[in-house]
């Protein structure tokens, strides 16, 4: 088997000219820098794909040996899923987005482009793609995993803006995906993620959105309770164009504050009457909210995210953010194990909510709050720090059983987690059956977990 994976890279070096790199390479390392610091999964080679043309000859080339095969657009996936010990496909070169349609109101994204790749291009034209809160993360991934996001409540999930993808299937065919072809491929990419073979470009709907208002605003933790109650009571009568991000987290000497991110999409001259509760919630320590173009919101994170370190996450689905679930985030902070520890919200209502559960892939369409639990590594070398923090991330998600929905965010969910077939809801068969009919071979097993046969029977039998 060595002899023929030799043979096989070798003859896909010559197929694809200095667009093949190994272990040793510079090209190779620079692909393999993902966010979250990868443990024990080096690729046997990386293909550089330029082309939807270079991703077929590497899925062949990869069933050839028989070897793992992975996709890297933004690899931001805290689980390191862009990686495996096979081949990876690096899709970062084919980041163009390219505007069109009426009015400019749909982009064709290319499937290594980041959601700042496509800011920069819609800023200047007074419109907006749904992404997610941080410009490093990549469109695919996000799309095709659901995408909450600070315009959730007026436009919904990010994959409820996906109108069409280009897709090379694990036979090497490549197919348009949408509503009148492919449909059941279409369905499936819109929260069954990357299972389904590489999508090498999409076509997202874009939005009038000219500009929003947005800021973090940082309150000291030692207020967080009376904060969090306030925002439990200001949430639930917000207009769909305003939605509201918390967290705890370290603040720049570690100590834990409290972080409130409302974020106006509507018309402009209503924002600052809109977020201006949110500027009285307590002693405001730092932070302000400003009218900015959507891409300048998509930077307000980046002081909070370290690239390269050892990285763990724990999710959940909340009902709403209420008194008990604000004593569990507190208590969780207040056991912290490093400042690298913290707890973000994300809401799902409006717009989203009101898609029918099984127009898409995505399984939960009532209103909740997704809890993302983040435990960062300050020395990645240290086995001790890892399993503490590894610890107070599942004792933290833990916390919340008694309170959470069940299920979870595939995009947040590690392989094997026993809640997976239940985040699918009624749509788990669906997607069991779209997998077989599309990749039975399961080539693309490094994407977000799906549910198996027995136990999306057992979730419907409950």
């Amino acid at each position: 088997m060595t002899d023929l994976i030799e043979r096989t890279l070798h003859r896909l070096s010559q197929r694809l000219p200095g667009r093949v790199s190994q272990p040793g390479d510079e090209h190779y390392a620079a692909a393999t820098a993902i966010w979250a610091n990868p443990v024990g999964r080096w690729p046997r080679a990386v293909v550089h794909c330029l082309t939807s043309e270079d991703v077929q000859v590497a899925i062949r080339a990869a069933r050839e040996c028989q070897l793992p095969l992975s996709v890297r657009g933004g690899g931001h996936d805290w689980a390191g899923r862009a990686l495996c010990n096979g081949i990876v496909l690096d899709l970062r070169a084919m980041n163009a987005v390219v505007i069109g349609g009426p009015e400019n109101r749909t982009a064709r994204v290319f499937g290594g482009a980041r959601a700042a790749n496509v800011a920069a291009v819609t800023d200047p034209l007074g419109v907006a793609p749904v992404t997610g809160s941080v410009g490093a993360v990549g469109m695919a991934g996000l799309t095709l995993g659901g995408g909450y996001g600070p315009m959730i409540g007026r436009f919904g999930l990010a994959l409820d803006n996906l109108l069409a993808a280009e897709v090379v299937l694990a036979d090497g065919r490549v197919v348009a995906a949408r509503g009148d072809s492919e449909p059941e491929l279409f369905w499936a990419l819109r929260g069954g993620g990357g299972n389904f073979g590489v999508v090498t470009a999409m076509h997202l709907r874009l939005h009038d959105v000219p500009s929003v208002r947005s800021g973090i605003l940082i309150y000291p933790f030692a207020e967080a309770k009376t904060i969090l109650e306030q925002c439990a009571e200001i949430v639930p009568s917000l207009p769909d164009a305003l939605t509201v991000q918390l967290g705890v987290a370290g603040g720049p000497d570690g100590t834990p504050v409290v972080l409130i991110v409302p974020t106006w999409c509507g018309a402009p001259e209503e924002g600052e009457r809109r977020v201006a509760p949110f500027l009285r919630l307590g002693t405001l320590l730092g932070g302000t909210l400003e009218a900015m173009p959507y891409g300048q919101m998509l930077t307000a994170f980046d002081p909070y995210l370290v690239h390269g370190r050892r990285t763990f996450m724990e999710t959940c689905w909340l009902p709403a953010l209420d008194s008990a679930g604000n004593d569990i985030l507190i208590e969780a902070m207040e056991a912290a194990v490093s400042p690298g520890c913290a707890i973000f919200t994300h809401e799902f209502r409006g717009a989203a909510s009101r898609v029918p559960a099984e127009a898409t892939a995505f399984g939960l369409r009532q209103d909740h709050i997704l809890i993302e639990v983040l435990a960062v590594v300050p020395d990645p070398s240290d086995q001790l720090q890892a399993a503490r923090h590894l610890q107070w991330a599942k004792d933290t998600r833990h916390a919340f059983d008694t309170i959470a929905l069940p299920g979870g965010y595939p995009n947040l969910l590690a392989v094997g987690d026993p809640r997976v077939a239940r985040s699918y809801g009624p749509n788990a068969e669906w997607l069991i059956r779209a997998k077989g009919r599309y990749d039975p071979e399961n080539i693309f097993s490094s994407a977000i977990p799906l549910p198996v046969a027995r136990d999306a029977a057992r979730w419907r039998t409950g």
